[in-house]
């Protein structure tokens, strides 16, 4: 197979087709809003990066509350019928909130009661999407969907965020929400196209007692899997917070207005797509010294993004800090889906999205103080620093029980000195 052939295999497949360009247009539509959320959330309380970190606690609570809820029905309910509820609600969320801001009537609490709705359709949409993604290639294919599913999702932070900020800089910040609202049909018709018959539905889970702890059990038997979840748990904790801290480092540090945000994100896009296609070429899960690799070098090219002067060097930066937080993500969510038992893989995924994204009530709001006290410059330098203490001492910690085996790992052909690591 050709090298293009090997990054678009999973294209092959018709229903994944159908699958990714109704994804594809629902994302750009995601990123409108995220970006339009964040900016309407500093005009409204006069640029106050706690209120910002307190939307985006919100809109991520849910994913710490209900998430392996919404795990155990992605194993019990047909997939595509979870997704079309939980497009739907998502669409209405959007469109409330849109029409609030055009009205002109939107008030900081309004921005954090919906933000807080849309999260509650975010934690169930999740997992049920992640599960039904296997249904739609089968195993051959996984790899390479995942990573193109990361491709998708970041070239519409391409475009998303440079077409939020035309949309918010000539008519406000409202109608780039409307925008995502509708973007939503896009997904929900391309589920109702897919084929049912060629689909690969895993076995139902029958309704039982104490479901939720069967997936927990699982993963604590599971060294490997532990790990992950610590590095996803800082590093999506501590790290991943760019749509705060461009906000913030845009209008507080380089004074710059919406479009100029919205360009930083297209250039965090670019790295975060190179890496997806990157990862949409792995046949075999990574191993866990890759994962633990990546996840370093992202920390601590985060805390260099944060010293950057002006701009400019901040935004050259930022393909680079994309690259590395999408090859740090790929490997871990290919490391726990390749892994995982089928018949388990709506719960444990779903505890590895509330363990990633779940974490950020904790982080926004700390960011968004450490913002006010210190400045912006340090919700990156700060970020990224408590992130890199949070995989070392990860990795030190299940290295002491037992859980895993590191050791020095020099090689001459070709040069190269790393580590090895060995789960058990």
């Amino acid at each position: 197979m050709s090298s293009a052939g090997r990054t678009f295999a999973a294209l092959s497949v018709r229903n994944y087709r159908i699958y990714f360009s109704g994804a594809l247009f629902s994302n750009i539509g995601t990123w409108m809003q995220r970006v339009a959320q964040d900016w309407l959330v500093l005009e409204l309380s006069h640029g106050s990066g706690l209120a910002v970190g307190v939307t985006t606690a919100l809109q991520f609570l849910p994913m710490l509350l209900i998430t392996p809820y919404g795990g155990l029905i992605a194993d019990r309910f047909d997939k595509r019928m979870v997704l079309r509820i939980t497009q739907t609600w998502m669409a209405l969320s959007a469109a409330a909130l849109g029409l609030l801001a055009v009205l002109g009537v939107a008030q900081t609490w309004h921005v954090f009661v919906l933000a807080f709705v849309f999260g509650v359709g975010t934690a169930f949409d999740n997992p049920a999407r992640q599960a039904f993604v296997s249904e739609v290639v089968g195993r051959e294919h996984l790899p390479n969907a995942i990573g193109l599913n990361s491709a998708s999702f970041n070239a519409a932070r391409i475009v998303g965020p440079a077409v939020a900020g035309i949309v918010i800089a000539a008519f406000g910040s409202g109608w780039a929400i409307l925008a995502n609202a509708v973007s939503y049909l896009s997904f929900i018709i391309a589920l109702s196209m897919i084929d049912p018959t060629k689909l690969q539905p895993t076995v139902l889970t029958k309704r039982a007692k104490r479901q939720i702890r069967e997936g927990l059990a699982y993963i604590r038997g599971r060294s490997d899997i532990i790990l992950v979840l610590c590095i996803a748990f800082f590093v999506g904790t501590f790290g991943l917070n760019f749509q705060m801290t461009s906000a913030l480092m845009a209008q507080q540090v380089f004074h710059k207005g919406a479009g100029q945000y919205g360009i930083l994100g297209t250039f965090m896009a670019v790295g975060s797509l190179a890496g997806a296609l990157i990862g949409a070429r792995r046949k075999t899960a990574p191993r866990g010294r890759f994962i633990i690799a990546v996840a370093m070098a992202f920390c601590a090219i985060e805390m260099v993004v944060g010293m950057m002067p002006t701009y400019w060097t901040y935004a050259a930066l930022l393909p680079i800090m994309g690259l590395a937080s999408m090859l740090t993500l790929n490997a871990a969510n290919m490391s726990v889906q390749m892994g995982v038992d089928p018949k388990l893989r709506g719960r444990v995924m779903a505890i590895y999205m509330m363990v990633m994204q779940g974490g950020t009530p904790i982080g926004a709001p700390l960011l968004g103080w450490v913002a006010g006290v210190f400045g912006a410059r340090w919700t990156l330098i700060g970020g990224g620093l408590i992130a890199l203490l949070g995989v070392m001492a990860s990795v030190a910690i299940m290295a002491r029980r037992g859980g895993i085996t590191i050791s020095p790992q020099i090689s001459l052909r070709p040069p190269r000195l790393g580590m090895h690591t060995r789960t058990r």
